[in-house]
């Protein structure tokens, strides 16, 4: 029987894709103004092409508002303007960008907040001076028709300055339901956040067709969950359940579970929709990307609600009825298919149900095997061999929400002991580069369709490229509010990491 998924490997190709997983506000370029934008992209596709790499894997690029975490977006659609490159926009003054934005550019962390200020300050005094040219243009007016999601964002946004940044609950009760009659009182405002949506995938289009052109496939991330005060909350209440929170049970790792914060979707009111919410959201997608990751996946069969004011343990899983759960995922996954040619990959990290990677498999879904992981739990904890991994799949040897290989190493012995029995290696306390070597060439080599890392992975082959403590190699600690969190940056500039033979000579043997 032919897989769900047949059409969408037409274009992606069932063999072995190699790439590097990067979240773009930790690229920095001599020309980005204080974060990594949509055009450093470029010089990593020009060096994926000449290393034989094929997929560059990025974090959610969806506007984070005011918050620093890319997976609690204001919007299911809208590109976040931080990531603009502002230099290449025309009539840009680039000698004055560089000098505006250098101290920002060279910190050790991305100053998130203070760069979208400042780069929000710049791109309105260029809307004033830019829009009544480019606002009948048949470009942009072929872009504004049709985008549902456009007018109720700009809107949002535009509310969101007019009351504070405060959350939409806040706002006066005229405001708190989405009126369209609203954009009467803001509509300057409003043609500036449309304005910038069309700089953004303007951008972000002509870096997947440059990419498409290299041969080097673009991969997205659509969380299945995104923030309470967001436009598609405000204007789409009924499509998501306000009366609990999502979360994650207590496990081995987080002996108190998870409380996100997040409201649940309403998967009854999404089907009666014809789920046109995530059609719309998949269209958008496609501007941008060749492939996405869908995270949480499990999220589609069973999800952990939390009431309001309880912690994290006191919450249950939604469908209650555990014997719900596969025909409830199955179902989901397969109109997700059906609204799109984009191949999904799955992120089915932690706790899962058996049927979950059962049901992926049956579709043609590539499942997430993160290396160090890959152990029979039920039997001596033994590492699984690699040539027993399942061809659907991606494997990593670490994510955002982890420590690195050598974070790993410094502060899991007990694990690091086990995977040394694994590969019959006597244990050292440190993990040395030839031994990240073997073990990104091992990660390389699973029969796995995708193999892709985080480039500081790649970066940690070279000790000058990378932080002395692997803690600042880390992007993420889940369930923790830290200054730290999302504000990672390469060491080294894009052009620094491309120039570098010796890494480049790394990164090709590793598809040899």
């Amino acid at each position: 029987m032919a897989l769900k998924t047949e059409t969408h490997w037409q274009t992606i190709g069932k063999r072995a894709h190699h790439g590097i997983a990067v979240s773009l506000s930790a690229l920095r370029s001599r020309t980005s103004c204080g974060i990594g934008e949509f055009y450093d992209l470029i010089p990593l596709i020009d060096w994926c092409r000449q290393i034989s790499f094929d997929c560059i894997q990025l974090l959610p690029l969806t506007d984070m508002g005011r918050d620093t975490s890319p997976y609690n977006s204001m919007s299911s659609c809208a590109l976040d303007p931080i990531y603009l490159s502002l230099h290449t926009l025309p009539d840009a003054n680039q000698a004055e960008l560089a000098a505006s934005f250098h101290e920002l550019t060279h910190l050790p962390r991305v100053a998130i907040q203070e760069v979208k200020q400042k780069k929000l300050n710049w791109l309105y005094t260029y809307f004033l001076h830019t829009f009544s040219s480019i606002e009948k243009t048949e470009d942009y007016q072929r872009f504004i028709e049709g985008q549902a999601w456009l007018l109720p964002y700009a809107l949002f946004k535009a509310c969101k300055t007019q009351y504070g940044e405060r959350c939409w609950q806040d706002w006066p009760e005229s405001a708190r339901q989405y009126d369209p009659s609203l954009i009467h009182t803001s509509q300057q405002t409003v043609n500036f956040y449309v304005y910038l949506q069309y700089l953004c995938y303007k951008q972000l289009k002509t870096v997947r067709d440059y990419a498409t052109s290299q041969s080097v496939f673009l991969k997205g991330d659509l969380p299945i969950l995104l923030s309470p005060d967001s436009v598609d909350v405000w204007e789409n209440r009924s499509l998501f359940d306000l009366t609990l929170v999502a979360g994650a049970p207590p496990d081995y790792y987080n002996k108190l579970g998870q409380k996100w914060g997040f409201p649940l979707p309403n998967w009854e009111a999404m089907r009666e929709e014809q789920f046109s919410w995530w059609k719309q959201r998949l269209k958008m997608a496609a501007q941008g990307f060749h492939l996405y990751r869908i995270d949480h996946v499990v999220g589609f069969f069973r999800i952990w609600g939390i009431p309001q004011n309880l912690p994290a343990k006191e919450g249950h899983f939604i469908p209650k009825n555990p014997r719900l759960w596969p025909a409830h995922g199955e179902h989901i996954l397969e109109k997700i298919l059906e609204a799109s040619p984009l191949l999904p990959i799955a992120e089915d990290l932690g706790v899962i149900p058996k049927e979950v990677p059962l049901i992926l498999k049956k579709l043609g879904i590539c499942g997430t095997k993160v290396l160090r992981w890959q152990r029979d739990w039920e039997d001596g904890e033994r590492y699984i061999p690699y040539h027993l991994y399942e061809p659907f799949s991606m494997t990593t040897v670490s994510t955002h929400d982890c420590d690195t290989l050598r974070g790993w190493w410094q502060f899991y012995p007990e694990e690091a002991k086990a995977f040394c029995l694994f590969k019959g290696w006597n244990y050292q306390s440190d993990l040395p580069p030839e031994r990240i070597l073997e073990i990104l060439h091992d990660a390389h080599h699973t029969p796995s369709y995708f193999h892709i890392n985080l480039l500081q992975e790649y970066l940690a082959l070279f000790p000058n490229l990378v932080h002395s403590n692997p803690q600042e190699e880390r992007i993420n600690i889940p369930g923790e509010i830290l200054p730290t969190n999302w504000t990672y940056r390469f060491k080294p500039f894009v052009e620094e990491i491309a120039q570098h033979a010796s890494l480049a000579a790394h990164m090709r043997s590793f598809v040899e």
